[in-house]
């Protein structure tokens, strides 16, 4: 068994999930655990370089976690050609550059998403990365989520049957910043800057919808903005341009060719009475399934219950309680990391992935024509995307 070193360029991971999704629980969690293996018995280690605006975050950070590499020079760390791979986490509107700056380097390029503001721009990229002939990949982190996985595994056992529609809850509080602090950036709510609901979440519901339920055929979607003033970092109040929360319904093909309504609300001003900040809701001829991000609850259609309704008398039921927990059958890993692996596997050994900038130029396609139907006031179809 022998160790390859994989040399990565890591841009903005200074930030939240930079930091802790990509950079703490995937990237040197895969260094302590002693690399990727691969499927001849090698193993490949990721050497970083953190690559950002800020020195002092920079050194910080890789003080902490041990990494000998750092630096503020972007154009030189895409100089080095022991630096095969460039990730970046930074901002939505300079993602679709830095990733043409690093294709034009000759890096694989693995990426957040959105992987651009509006499709054209991400069109261009996922067109550009195809035909340098490089790996290129984007983050679909919740496809990887313990709750998901479990709802893949009853759709595939046939739990299901027919499959019949599914109803997605997200959001929770965001706190406007007078009585208590602010939990979101406030560059969330200011479009200019590529914030909104629709760009921030729809493309997440894409690749959920698409993977798990069925292929997005055409969509109907409303957003609006609950609360127009909010405070930003230093307490300056200042004027809300996003939308805050988007309600949406989709009609999909699912994978045996069955019609499925998707409804979608999502919102940054709603409070929670869930078993989760996102739940899924998943109705068939046999059976339901209700997921979170971690657990799943079913109920099969011989277990369901005979509700009556009666207005005029206190529900007896507890339809919580009603529900059966789908069991933790296996070690469930942090899912940004398990994807990072399957990436390092595509990069290193050519492992089969389909997660590249296509799926994702999907996901802004879905974002762009959820705005359209909201302002047209209509449904829209959504074409097929290719290259």
């Amino acid at each position: 068994m022998t160790t390859r070193r994989l040399g990565i360029i890591m841009h903005g991971v200074t930030g939240r999930m930079g930091m802790n999704q990509h950079l703490i629980r995937s990237i040197v969690a895969i260094r302590q655990q002693g690399g990727v293996l691969l499927a001849n018995g090698d193993r490949v280690m990721p050497d970083p370089i953190l690559v950002g605006r800020n020195a002092e975050k920079l050194q910080s950070l890789a003080q902490q976690h041990r990494i000998e590499r750092w630096g503020t020079d972007l154009a030189v760390a895409l100089a080095n050609p022991d630096d095969t791979v460039f990730f970046d986490a930074g901002s939505t509107q300079m993602r679709p550059a830095l990733l043409a700056q690093a294709i034009a380097a000759g890096k694989h390029v693995y990426c957040e998403k959105p992987i651009a503001t509006s499709l054209h721009e991400a069109l261009e990229i996922a067109r550009t990365a195809h035909a340098s002939g490089l790996k290129h990949g984007v983050v679909q982190d919740k496809l990887f989520l313990p709750g998901l996985r479990k709802l893949d595994m009853l759709r595939r056992a046939g739990f299901f049957g027919r499959m019949l529609s599914v109803r997605l809850e997200f959001g929770y509080w965001v706190f406007e910043g007078d009585l208590q602090p602010i939990q979101r950036p406030s560059w969330n709510y200011r479009a200019e800057d590529g914030g909104g609901m629709i760009l921030d979440m729809m493309c997440h519901w894409r690749y959920v919808l698409d993977n798990l339920f069925g292929e997005v055929k055409s969509i109907s979607c409303l957003g609006a903005t609950h609360v127009p003033e909010r405070l930003d970092e230093s307490g300056a109040p200042y004027q809300v341009t996003a939308d805050d929360a988007a309600y949406a319904t989709a009609e999909l093909i699912g994978h045996a060719g069955e019609p499925v309504i998707a409804q979608m609300n999502m919102s940054w001003a709603t409070r929670v009475r869930r078993d989760d900040l996102v739940t899924f809701h998943v109705d068939g001829t046999h059976g339901s399934a209700v997921a979170g991000l971690q657990d799943c609850r079913i109920q099969s259609r011989v277990a369901t219950p005979r509700p009556v309704w009666n207005p005029d008398v206190k529900q007896s039921m507890d339809f919580f309680d009603q529900w059966q927990d789908v069991p933790d059958t296996e070690t469930y890993d942090n899912g940004f990391k398990i994807q990072w692996e399957h990436f390092i596997r595509h990069v290193v050994d050519d492992a089969p992935y389909r997660w590249t900038l296509l799926e994702g130029a999907k996901g802004v396609q879905l974002v762009d024509l959820a705005h359209q139907s909201w302002r047209e006031r209509r449904w829209i179809d959504v074409p097929e995307l290719t290259l």
